[in-house]
């Protein structure tokens, strides 16, 4: 297949995912059923931000021309192996997109997590183009692959070091994301930022875990601004995450601010327990967003001069996972 034959099928790919076929209603139905952390509407604008920033054809063909080196074909494929973590919808498709958009072909080891979406959007693809199914397959095991791409917990990266060592790899660790606020943000932007907290509970690395504000800040306005997600109370394991972190801090007689679905704890690490948001007191807002964008833990920061509010998990197609431009590494495996 060529660049045009594949952009154009990503185009295809895009149209289908807008659209509530039977098939693609009951593919999402299933991935609920198989994880209720996947909330039909988590699922939904996982789905929407995919298709309106990776899957329009302004987008594919700006992305791709960006890369000099990125031929119309792909004169030495290698083998991708790609192992996909399960926090939130899809959340692995962007490696796939990069992978096939190289024309390299790949093995996918999909998290047992979110293993429905991305077998059933394949699927199309190989419905619809034949040829694909020589590009991407899956596996429980990744044997015999000339690179490897692979997303997972600080501990299970240490395992993916030792085992892919001598194969070009790219290895994704745990990562948060923060935001500084000023006080003096509208209503609107705090409403905005309740989606970078609460989406997909929080479970994903560029959803904001911890917040630092200044001396002096008034949280009341933040935490009426976070009530519009009081409805995830009604989330059974959700909830029991909220009712375990709440009894540990009674327990511990810690001070903490709530509203039904979110505890407010005063702590310094920037990885938070599902239901709980951290928050930091700041001096000099600089030093601290140049600390920030030197810490390897962060993954994106929401802030005024930053990514805008609300927009923590609507990543550009550019705008790749840890820093590491992923369509470089693959290019630079066919001798680019």
């Amino acid at each position: 297949m060529t660049l045009s034959q594949r952009i154009r099928l990503l185009i295809k790919l895009g149209a289908y995912m807008e659209r509530d076929t039977p098939e693609w209603i009951a593919a999402k139905e299933q991935a609920y059923r198989n994880n209720g952390w996947f909330l039909p509407a988590f699922i939904d604008l996982a789905v929407q931000n995919i298709v309106r920033s990776f899957l329009q054809e302004p987008v594919l063909k700006k992305w791709t021309a960006s890369y000099p080196l990125l031929s119309e074909t792909n004169a030495h494929p290698k083998r991708v192996g790609l192992v996909m973590a399960g926090n939130i919808p899809l959340v692995g498709f962007h490696d796939l997109l990069c992978v096939f958009i190289t024309g390299n072909p790949c093995m996918i080891k999909a998290s047992s997590k979110d293993e429905t979406l991305i077998k059933h959007l394949v699927s199309k693809l190989n419905e619809w183009e034949p040829e694909t199914t020589a590009l991407i397959g899956f596996s429980t095991l990744l044997k015999g692959c000339d690179a490897y791409i692979a997303t997972g917990s600080d501990n299970t990266a240490g395992y993916f070091d030792y085992y892919f060592a001598k194969y070009p790899h790219l290895i994704r660790r745990n990562r948060s994301s923060a935001a500084v606020l000023t006080g003096r943000e509208s209503a609107a932007e705090l409403e905005a930022l309740a989606d970078d907290v609460f989406l997909y509970f929080g479970m994903g690395c560029r959803n904001v875990t911890k917040i630092y504000v200044p001396e002096a800040y008034d949280f009341e306005p933040l935490l009426a601004a976070f009530k519009k997600y009081d409805y995830l109370s009604d989330v059974h394991k959700y909830k029991n995450n909220y009712d375990y972190n709440l009894a540990l801090h009674l327990l511990n007689n810690r001070f903490y601010m709530s509203t039904a679905a979110l505890l407010l704890v005063e702590d310094p690490s920037l990885f938070s327990p599902v239901s709980q948001l951290n928050y930091e007191f700041y001096g000099n807002r600089s030093n601290l967003t140049g600390e920030l964008v030197n810490n390897p833990s962060v993954q994106c920061i929401v802030a005024h001069d930053c990514v805008p509010f609300g927009k923590a998990q609507s990543p550009g197609i550019d705008q790749y996972a840890d820093g590491e431009d992923t369509l470089s590494f693959l290019l630079a495996l066919n001798g680019g």
